[in-house]
This record gives C-alpha cells, sequence and structure tokens, in this order.
C-alpha cells in the first residue's frame, strides 16, 4: 500500500472529498531502532497542502502507534533529544512519570490519535502537524501553570524543529478514568433526571467562567494577555456572519424542513445589524474555540474541560485568535439545544417542556458567578447582546452543516435561528 492509499483511508485525514495530486516525504526521522516518524506532505490538485504524521516501523506505510507507544512513553520520561542532521525532536516531560500499564486506542476521536496507558496516561498524537505551538498543548501547559484543575493534568509532550517543519507533534496528559462524556450525560439525565442536569449545568457555568477568569488573568504574557478589540474586529464578524446568511438563505425555499425561515434572510441580516449597533466593550482573550458538551468530561462529582485544540477546519493562527469569551459560552448554549432536540430524534423521549431555557439559566447565571467581569461588555444588556451575535454565528454554520449531512437535524439550527429572532433588541 502506498502512502497516498494509506492516508486517505485514515479516518483522521481531513480532506477525504479533495482530490490528492501527490504525497511527498517532507521529514522522516529516525527516532529509536524500530520506530521513526514521518511526515507526509499531501499536495492538492489547487496547489495547497497538509503534512500529516506517521509512525512507521520500516518502509511500509502503515502506522504502528499503537504498537510503539511504550517508546513514545520512554522518550518524554527520559527527556530525550533526537537529532538527526538538521532536525531535532524534542520529548519533553513536565513531571516524574511513573510506570504506566499497557497502551490501548481510544476509538472515538476523527481528527488525532490517542493511546492509554493502563488507567493513568493518555498520549494525543497530533495527526496534521502545522508550523507553530498547538493550542491545545499551549493552554493546557497555561492553565495548568496558573493552578486551574478543571482540566487533565498535563504530563509532556514533544515536538520537531527542522528547516521543514517546527511543530507540535503530540502532548502526554493524566487520563481520567470512569469519567462521563458531557454529551451522553445530558442524554441520559434527559431521560432519567433532567431537572439533575440542570443543577450540573449550573457547575459547569462555574467552571467555564473560572476558566474565562484564569484565561484572561496574565497581562504580562503576550500570548495570553487579554486585550481590547479593534474597531475593526465586530464589523469584519458582522460581515462574515452576514455574507453566509445571504449564501445560505438564497436555497432555502427549496428545503422543506427549513420552511419556517425560508425567504426571511433579509429579516436575520436585519436583525443581526441592530445587535451589532448596540454592542460594545468587553475584550478578547485566549479562548476553548470549539466548546461544547461533547469538549467536556464529568468526573468525581464535578466537571473537566477537554480539547482546547479548537475547531479542525480553521488554520492555527485563526485557532490562536484572541475573541470574546462569550463565543465559548455561545457554543455551550447550543449544545444544551442540540440534546434537547437529539434525545427526541435518537432516543425517542420528549424533553420536559421547558428544559433548554433552565439549562441556559442555569449554565449562565454559574458563569457570571466566577467569570471576570472586566472581559464582558459593561451591563446584562450589553452582554446578552453580544452573546446573541455569536449565537447566531453558530447557528447559521450548524444550518449549512445540517442541511448537508443530516436533514433531520436542520430543525434545531431553525429553532435557534427563529428564537433569536423573537428575542427583543434594546
Amino acid at each position: 500500500m502506498t502512502l497516498d492509499e494509506f492516508l486517505i483511508g485514515q479516518r483522521w485525514f481531513g480532506s477525504k472529498a479533495r482530490e490528492v495530486a501527490h504525497c511527498d516525504v517532507l521529514e522522516d526521522v529516525q527516532l529509536t531502532e524500530g520506530l521513526r516518524a514521518t511526515f507526509v506532505e499531501t499536495v492538492f490538485s489547487p496547489g495547497t497542502h497538509e503534512t500529516y504524521q506517521l509512525l512507521r516501523a520500516g518502509d511500509d506505510a502503515e502506522d504502528v502507534l499503537v504498537e510503539r507507544a511504550n517508546v513514545l512513553l520512554e522518550l518524554i520520561r527520559a527527556n530525550a533529544d533526537i537529532e538527526r542532521d538538521e532536525t531535532v525532536v524534542r520529548f519533553r516531560s513536565l513531571e516524574e512519570i511513573g510506570d504506566a500499564g499497557d497502551a490501548r486506542p481510544v476509538g472515538a476521536e476523527q481528527s488525532n490519535s490517542s493511546v492509554v496507558f493502563g488507567d493513568e496516561l493518555i498520549l494525543k498524537v497530533f495527526r496534521r502537524v502545522e508550523p507553530g505551538i498547538n493550542p491545545d498543548l499551549e493552554i493546557s501547559r497555561f492553565l495548568t501553570e496558573k493552578g486551574f484543575d478543571r482540566i487533565p493534568g498535563l504530563a509532556g509532550y514533544y515536538e520537531i524543529e527542522s528547516r521543514n517543519l517546527d511543530a507540535t507533534l503530540g502532548m502526554l496528559q493524566h487520563f481520567v478514568a470512569g469519567g462521563r462524556d458531557g454529551w451522553e450525560l445530558a442524554l441520559s439525565e434527559l431521560e432519567s433526571d433532567p431537572d439533575g442536569f440542570v443543577d450540573r449545568a449550573g457547575r459547569l457555568g462555574e467552571v467555564i467562567g473560572e476558566m474565562h477568569a484564569v484565561l484572561g488573568s496574565d497581562a504580562s504574557d503576550p500570548a495570553f494577555s487579554p486585550e481590547e478589540p479593534s474597531t475593526e474586529s465586530l464589523g469584519l464578524l458582522t460581515a462574515t456572519i452576514d455574507e453566509e446568511i445571504e449564501r445560505i438563505f438564497l436555497d432555502l425555499a427549496e428545503r422543506d424542513e427549513a420552511a419556517e425561515i425560508a425567504g426571511r434572510g433579509e429579516e436575520v441580516r436585519d436583525h443581526l445589524r441592530m445587535l451589532t449597533q448596540i454592542v460594545s466593550g468587553g475584550r478578547v482573550i485566549r479562548h476553548h474555540g470549539d466548546l461544547h458538551l461533547g469538549q467536556t468530561l464529568y468526573a468525581d462529582d464535578d466537571w473537566l474541560v477537554l480539547d482546547f485544540e479548537g475547531e479542525p477546519a480553521r488554520s492555527l493562527a485563526e485557532r490562536r485568535r484572541k475573541r470574546s469569551p462569550l463565543r465559548d459560552v455561545a457554543g455551550m448554549l447550543r449544545s444544551f439545544a442540540y440534546a434537547a432536540s437529539a434525545v427526541e430524534l435518537q432516543r425517542g423521549i420528549e424533553p420536559p417542556d421547558g428544559w433548554e431555557d433552565r439549562t441556559r439559566e442555569a449554565f449562565l447565571d454559574g458563569y457570571s458567578r466566577t467569570v471576570d467581569p472586566s472581559l464582558l461588555p459593561p451591563g446584562q444588556q450589553a452582554t446578552e447582546q453580544l452573546l446573541s451575535i455569536f449565537e447566531l454565528e453558530k447557528a447559521v454554520y450548524e444550518l449549512r452543516y445540517e442541511l448537508n449531512n443530516r436533514p433531520d437535524w436542520v430543525r434545531i439550527p431553525v429553532a435557534g435561528i427563529l428564537r433569536l429572532l423573537e428575542a427583543p433588541v434594546a
């Protein structure tokens, strides 16, 4: 099997719909006898390219991450530097790493590959690598150093530096045994204890507020210091959402699933413009970037936040950009809306009347108790208006996705857009 064939067949290959013109080996580094890190540049017909990390035993295209994961763990434990010509692969531990059990793969991921050692440690290998530090490592290290304990502890990482590529390759964290995925917990408790989840949402809001307060707490670190948003930033955001609304609503008349909002594109755009005229203030900080229930774990009666890599489709530079923390809040609120509909679509359970509203309210109350208020626009009204802009951005994105992939789910973003249209704009 060729490298081209192998890469295209992997679930973590992110451009399956694009035509690969050819693949070239950008770097090939012998780490130890029997394990090498190969970096393959896939070139697409338009001239764009992506770089992927493989771990191979020999010249064969097959990846041996799971079989040789203990080798990577030993290199991290040893703080090894592997130097080959002008290339160095650095392995670094951030704490004493004890003995770990046998490696087993984590099968649920899409864009990366992870291996669990016993029930102690988990190694995440970034398959698509880009120049620069990966936000997952950068933010996890910052939060760990600041004492924020609502994330899995960071134990180590490895990276490459060469003429062709400087990038984060993987990170080692503590494994949370017995943790429940936040999305699955929400669906389960919508069946068995919907009010119990509402209470949990309040605590989740506190955790996210604490996280944002820590992320905006260090004015001395240029990568994390909170900043005043530029006057152009909101205009650019509005223009981007406006363009997306115009493009999507052109074809809605032909889609029965979206009949409730078909023909209302101008109304949605006017609503966006009214929101934009009112909003001012707040700060931009580093944030999660892809926050939803599936990026959380519930363990030992509390919440943990996972995966600070950001939206995989965005470039690394975009994912490291500072934005309003309310963008994360909007993502979580939209996740509650999805849970309320998904439990009916997937499990035939009707959510209790008002569950989404109560969950939103509990989350926002918890959030307001712990977030640094200087990060938000002054006053509740301005905060709510900016949050509505981010919710609209998210709902419009969801509408495009569901129209293309899951027509039965189109009603979820449609309901979200209707909700925003019906909300008064002061």
